[in-house]
């Protein structure tokens, strides 16, 4: 398999609660007005994303997978995953509330759906003065049964909102209620599945005056309570990799690049996608060099053995899968 930093088409989603950050900050390119979300990497069904550079160029990320197995994925990643790709990849830009909302976990989402559930995490690129986020139950003495009877004069009773800030980062595990306030831009990594119950949409209509879904019984099944907020602790050390999360689904960490240096992901055994939340820089692999600018994100196959990284100041998100992580972890406990 050929190693360069591969980048996809971004898929745009136009939503009720889009805005125009993610063209006029981010650069993607469309006349829609609402568009909330950019997915960067995926596999959904009926979304798979194309390769937009390089010698694999007009392939879409299946013939990768379909073509070079564990050079592509991992060898790990391969035996679990076959032709699946395991992540599901994304820019959002909040203009108004998302939807409250809750993922079902592993189990019901095979149960009720014969797919995977969703576990995620949020980085927030930016945020306007006093933005927040639903984040959980208010207290576990909360029934989730209330959530078949949420209206605008008890919501703000039943969830959690926190202010959010530039940098903050966000593990929203499987039954953890959430939504991404108005004002918000964000990244986000997710097991690649689309299954979502929405719980309260803040009684809005859309252009037909209807109601959107809800699916609060569903919801009231999944949802479950927890003891953290999810929010990383972290300080960034300059040209060195810094966990956000770590989770048996994904592996993300931050790096503040600012002067050329190269990095051996030799024994890796996975892809690593490389989203760019500040600024702007250069990523060599296999001799080859992609420009990725804030709001960009490339794919290196699990077979590239050592990337070079150019910029005078950018921050990028390393993300992965694979037992990589969580060795090393038993080795420096």
């Amino acid at each position: 398999m050929k190693v360069y930093p591969i980048k996809f088409n971004p898929i745009l989603k136009e939503k009720i609660w889009g805005g125009n950050k993610l063209t006029s900050v981010l650069g993607k390119k469309s006349d829609k007005t609402k568009l909330g979300e950019s997915w960067e990497i995926s596999d959904v069904d009926g979304n798979i994303s194309e390769v937009n550079n390089g010698p694999y160029k007009g392939l879409n990320l299946k013939d990768l997978m379909l073509k070079h197995k564990a050079d592509f994925l991992g060898t790990s990643n391969f035996e679990s995953f076959g032709s699946n790709f395991p992540l599901l990849i994304k820019y959002l830009d909040a203009n108004t509330d998302l939807s409250v909302q809750v993922h079902p976990d592993n189990t019901m989402a095979k149960k009720h759906h014969n797919g995977l559930g969703k576990t995620e995490m949020w980085y927030i690129m930016d945020s306007d003065k006093n933005a927040d986020i639903v984040l959980g139950l208010k207290d576990k003495k909360i029934d989730p049964k209330i959530l078949n009877n949420i209206t605008a004069q008890n919501v703000n009773d039943v969830f959690n909102r926190e202010q959010v800030k530039k940098g903050d980062s966000y593990f929203i595990p499987a039954g953890k209620i959430h939504a991404i306030g108005a004002g918000v831009l964000a990244a986000e990594i997710q097991q690649t599945s689309d299954i979502t119950y929405r719980v309260y949409d803040w009684d809005r209509t859309d252009k037909n005056g209807q109601k959107r879904e809800l699916h609060t019984k569903l919801a009231e099944l999944a949802t479950k309570h927890f003891d953290s907020n999810g929010k990383a602790e972290y300080h960034i050390r300059q040209n060195e990799s810094t966990n956000l999360i770590n989770c048996e689904y994904f592996a993300t960490n931050i790096l503040n690049i600012n002067k050329f240096q190269t990095k051996d992901y030799s024994t890796l055994n996975s892809f690593v996608i490389f989203m760019c939340v500040e600024g702007e820089i250069d990523i060599t692999a296999g001799c080859h060099t992609e420009t990725i600018k804030m709001g960009e994100t490339v794919l290196l196959p699990a077979i590239t053995e050592e990337v070079a990284f150019n910029s005078d100041n950018a921050k990028i998100l390393e993300i992965y899968v694979g037992d990589y992580f969580k060795s090393h972890l038993k080795k420096a406990s």
